[in-house]
Protein backbone atom coordinates (compact mmCIF):
# COMPACT_ATOMS: atom_id res chain seq x y z
CA UNK A 1 0.00 0.00 0.00
CA UNK A 2 2.77 2.40 0.90
CA UNK A 3 4.71 1.57 -2.25
CA UNK A 4 1.65 2.17 -4.41
CA UNK A 5 1.08 5.60 -2.85
CA UNK A 6 4.74 6.44 -3.24
CA UNK A 7 4.71 5.40 -6.90
CA UNK A 8 1.59 7.47 -7.69
CA UNK A 9 2.97 10.44 -5.77
CA UNK A 10 6.20 10.20 -7.76
CA UNK A 11 4.31 9.91 -11.05
CA UNK A 12 2.10 12.90 -10.21
CA UNK A 13 5.01 14.98 -9.02
CA UNK A 14 7.01 14.16 -12.16
CA UNK A 15 4.11 15.02 -14.47
CA UNK A 16 3.47 18.29 -12.67
CA UNK A 17 7.14 19.18 -12.86
CA UNK A 18 7.25 18.35 -16.55
CA UNK A 19 4.18 20.49 -17.27
CA UNK A 20 5.61 23.43 -15.33
CA UNK A 21 8.97 23.04 -17.07
CA UNK A 22 7.25 23.02 -20.46
CA UNK A 23 5.33 26.23 -19.71
CA UNK A 24 8.44 27.95 -18.41
CA UNK A 25 10.45 26.73 -21.40
CA UNK A 26 7.87 28.08 -23.85
CA UNK A 27 7.78 31.41 -22.04
CA UNK A 28 11.57 31.70 -22.04
CA UNK A 29 11.73 30.73 -25.72
CA UNK A 30 9.12 33.34 -26.66
CA UNK A 31 11.00 35.98 -24.67
CA UNK A 32 14.27 35.06 -26.34
CA UNK A 33 12.76 35.25 -29.83
CA UNK A 34 11.13 38.61 -29.04
CA UNK A 35 14.35 40.00 -27.61
CA UNK A 36 16.47 38.84 -30.54
CA UNK A 37 14.03 40.27 -33.08
CA UNK A 38 13.99 43.57 -31.16
CA UNK A 39 17.79 43.71 -31.15
CA UNK A 40 17.97 42.94 -34.86
CA UNK A 41 15.36 45.61 -35.59
CA UNK A 42 17.24 48.15 -33.48
CA UNK A 43 20.55 47.34 -35.20
CA UNK A 44 18.93 47.65 -38.63
CA UNK A 45 17.45 51.04 -37.72
CA UNK A 46 20.86 52.22 -36.52
CA UNK A 47 22.52 50.94 -39.68
CA UNK A 48 19.91 52.63 -41.86
CA UNK A 49 20.45 55.90 -40.00
CA UNK A 50 24.22 55.66 -40.50
CA UNK A 51 23.84 54.88 -44.21
CA UNK A 52 21.38 57.73 -44.61
CA UNK A 53 23.81 60.04 -42.85
CA UNK A 54 26.65 58.91 -45.13
CA UNK A 55 24.49 59.35 -48.21
CA UNK A 56 23.64 62.90 -47.20
CA UNK A 57 27.31 63.72 -46.62
CA UNK A 58 28.66 62.17 -49.85
CA UNK A 59 27.13 64.64 -52.38
CA UNK A 60 28.56 67.60 -50.48
CA UNK A 61 32.09 66.17 -50.64
CA UNK A 62 31.87 65.30 -54.33
CA UNK A 63 30.61 68.80 -55.26
CA UNK A 64 33.34 70.38 -53.18
CA UNK A 65 36.03 68.31 -54.91
CA UNK A 66 34.54 69.16 -58.34
CA UNK A 67 34.51 72.87 -57.48
CA UNK A 68 38.22 72.78 -56.58
CA UNK A 69 39.20 71.31 -59.95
Amino acid sequence: MLRTRLVWFTVGFSLSGAAIAQFIGRDLWAERVALSSHVVKQKMETLEARVSNLESITPQNSTASQAKE
